[in-house]
């Protein structure tokens, strides 16, 4: 996410062989943990690394 922070879950799921709603539980965990973050909306925006 860092090198490539406009990636999708979609893009992340097919890379790591995972389904996409075991990305979503990751991302989730990561957000809610402040490790991560989106700025801007769903469609357009992209992920920020805050830690």
């Amino acid at each position: 996410m860092e090198k490539h922070p406009e990636i999708t879950i979609p893009e992340i799921a097919n890379k790591l062989s995972r389904s996409e709603r075991a990305i979503e539980l990751q991302i989730n965990r990561l957000k809610d943990e402040l490790v991560i973050g989106r700025v801007g909306p769903a469609k357009g925006g992209h992920w920020k690394v805050l830690e």
